[in-house]
């Protein structure tokens, strides 16, 4: 199964190089977000920054929705779904692989939402540790969270529609436990920023668990 990891992992990745959406248009759309919530709350410096934890988990789960839908509509678009399921590979393996190349960009957009926090909210990463931490734990259990919903909904025909709706309810958690780790990394709040990340691992940890055992299943029903 370790094997066939990468190769899953590889080719999602060479699927968003060519269809360049992450470029394109996740990447200016997260950008976006940031630079709107700033222009829409019309506050000083001092109160964005306070919000700039929150805005910043906003911002990636709107692009994480963005990128699954998309990831998974090119993939039904070009048959490689059905591919999958005949190449032979491990279901674990599909799972995981597909799941990497989903944390891979979401880190991408990350780093760029890191870069526009700083900017335009004027933010300062007082414990970079931490701050690397949380978002790590809290990029794995999206993307998990998200190759898991995004392969249940690919089988239905208002796949566009119904994923926001299986999948939001789902990362509230992640948000709001990001959103706190995030507050003491930032120093916007007095919080134990360490046992949020604690919980994010734990999402991440069951996801993942989940996901490498239900996969199969789900990806026979696409």
């Amino acid at each position: 199964m370790w094997r066939e990891i990468p190769l899953v992992l590889g080719k999602d990745l060479r699927i968003e190089v060519r269809s360049r959406v992450l470029v394109n248009q996740v990447a200016p759309f997260t950008l976006l977000v940031i630079v709107l919530f700033g222009f829409a709350l019309d506050a000083d410096t001092t109160t964005l920054r306070s919000f700039s934890a929150g805005l910043f988990w906003v911002a990636v789960l709107l692009s994480a929705l963005l990128a699954i839908q998309r990831a998974f509509a090119i993939e039904s678009a070009d048959g490689a779904t059905a591919g999958l399921r005949l190449s032979g590979l491990s279901p674990s393996a599909i799972f995981l692989g597909k799941a990497a190349a989903i944390a891979v960009q979401l880190l991408v957009l990350e780093l760029l939402l890191s870069a526009g926090i700083v900017v335009f909210y004027d933010a300062e990463i007082e414990a970079p540790l931490l701050f690397a931490a949380a978002a790590a734990a809290a990029t794995l259990g999206i993307a998990a969270a998200g190759t898991l919903y995004g392969v249940l909904a690919a089988g239905l025909r208002v796949r566009e529609t119904i994923l926001p709706i299986l999948l939001l309810p789902v990362l509230a958690p992640v948000l709001i436990a990001a959103t706190r780790a995030f507050d003491d990394a930032l120093g916007s709040a007095a919080v134990n920023g360490w046992a949020w990340t604690g919980l994010l691992v734990v999402f991440a940890v069951t996801y993942i668990v989940f996901g490498t055992l239900a996969y199969g299943v789900l990806l026979e029903e696409t």
